[in-house]
């Protein structure tokens, strides 16, 4: 079967049979998938029909060490061969796993100690709730239940997740989400003690935040913010919980996003970057005085667990993948390309008109589309426009247009080098000139 009719049977068996997380429903079935990939090497994508493309958004937030690494199939292959899974209930573990807590204890920052192992971010969201309302009622607080998060934060789409996640159109698909959570304005830490002083402290249980908010536009805090939170969550005596599912291992030119604050949170929730996306992981590590509280308060079974958490294949991938991480100094290479990266979106934004402010930390970024005539945003989303044109000439980003943001995001391999940086500036230049000249009959009149 050539190529031309292989496609065109998966993409018939994809419309029957593959409901797609985050797509259009309705689009799946008109215009197919549009791309099929088939094969990656480095920062590229190859799909079905041959064609080379940069993954301009390391798929997720997550492929760090790129694609095609061969050290990390052969890390699973060999854990398979002596023993592919074995569950960690009724406290039996395996080395895989109790090496990889051992090995985030010691890069995560301050006192954090002890791991929960789970499948994702998700599950590593819905996990830090359940345990710091768990830990505030074995310690004789049992309603301190409510979870505090930001507008235009994420967290992931489980029904706790879901609840946490301060993107209304993801609260608005369910008619029934979790008690307990509230929002506060993304920015303000007034506005996140006013929230704690009106629930009551004693009612509070935990505040949680990306370091740098991605999916809701890669938003970066203001100078002192997540200073602040840590003074308030010790003064109101309520547990900071910091997402690093997407920012960890790297993607801000630190090994973990709150180092660039210099604070130590009481939970850290990892995923995405810890296997680089070559097998399903995530985990909570918690501060040694949590762990304590945990071992010295409870009494009988800790009642949570997936069937998954402690894999011992996708502990061993983890191992394997923070070692290339370290011995390539991906780190560093975040962040010298992401400096890299934000002085082209600022020559760049010289040159487009519709470009408004670009920013980035390390290799995660994002440029806003601007109509330069009202310097507001245009009536109709533009964003979606580039990310379209920049797919056409080998470049794949992502844009978000929700509650009236018009925003194209980036967050390339941790590999990435500044041929390929310059690769991926031309081609975004490109597309975003097209996009406004074809405005400048139209929109921007």
């Amino acid at each position: 079967m050539i190529k031309a009719d292989l496609k065109i049977e998966l993409i018939d068996l994809d419309k029957k049979h593959f409901i797609h997380p985050t797509s259009s429903l309705k689009q799946q079935q008109e215009t197919g998938a549009p791309f099929i990939f088939t094969e990656g090497k480095g920062v590229y994508l190859t799909d079905i029909s041959g064609r080379k493309v940069i993954e301009g958004m390391a798929s997720l937030w997550n492929v760090n060490v790129g694609y095609g690494r061969k050290e990390l199939a052969e890390a699973a292959r060999e854990q398979m061969e002596k023993l592919a899974f074995t569950n960690s209930f009724s406290s039996m573990s395996n080395e895989p796993a109790i090496r990889l807590a051992a090995k985030l204890a010691e890069l995560t920052p301050g006192d954090l100690n002890a791991v929960f192992f789970t499948s994702g971010g998700s599950e590593s969201n819905d996990t830090a709730y359940k345990l710091a309302r768990y830990y505030w009622k074995i310690k004789g607080f049992p309603e301190k239940t409510k979870i505090i998060s930001r507008k235009k934060g994420y967290h992931g789409v489980n029904i706790g997740a879901t609840s946490a996640t301060g993107i209304m159109p993801f609260q608005e698909m369910t008619n029934s989400l979790a008690p307990d959570f509230l929002h506060v304005d993304e920015c303000s830490t007034e506005m996140l003690r006013q929230c704690i002083e009106r629930e009551g402290a004693d009612k509070v249980a935990a505040f949680i935040s990306e370091p740098v908010q991605g999916a809701g536009g890669v938003n970066i805090a203001p100078e002192g913010y997540f200073q602040e939170v840590r003074k308030i969550c010790d003064e109101y005596n309520i547990l900071f919980i910091a997402d690093e599912v997407i920012t960890g291992f790297g993607r801000t030119g630190e090994m973990f996003a709150c180092e660039h604050y210099g604070i130590v949170p009481d939970i850290m929730l990892l995923a995405k970057g810890i296997t680089s996306g070559y097998i399903p992981l995530g985990a909570v590590v918690v501060t040694e005085a949590i762990h304590q509280g945990l071992i010295n308060h409870s009494d009988g079974t800790l009642l949570h667990g997936y069937t998954y958490s402690g894999h011992a294949t996708a502990c061993a991938v983890a191992l394997k993948n923070i070692e290339i991480i370290e011995t390539e100094k991906l780190v560093e290479n975040s962040r010298l390309m992401g400096q890299k990266l934000l002085e082209g979106f600022k020559k760049i934004q010289k040159e487009i008109d519709i470009v408004g402010d670009v920013r980035a930390l390390g290799l995660i970024g994002a440029i806003e589309i601007m109509d330069p005539i009202t310097n507001q945003r245009f009536a109709t989303p533009i964003a979606p426009k580039v990310s379209a044109e920049a797919a056409k000439r080998g470049l794949i980003i992502r844009t978000v247009v929700f509650e009236g943001m018009d925003t194209v995001v980036f967050s390339p391999p941790l590999i990435i080098n500044q041929k390929e940086i310059d690769e991926l500036l031309s081609i975004l230049r490109d597309a975003l000139i097209s996009v406004q000249s074809s405005l400048s009959g139209g929109e921007m009149c």
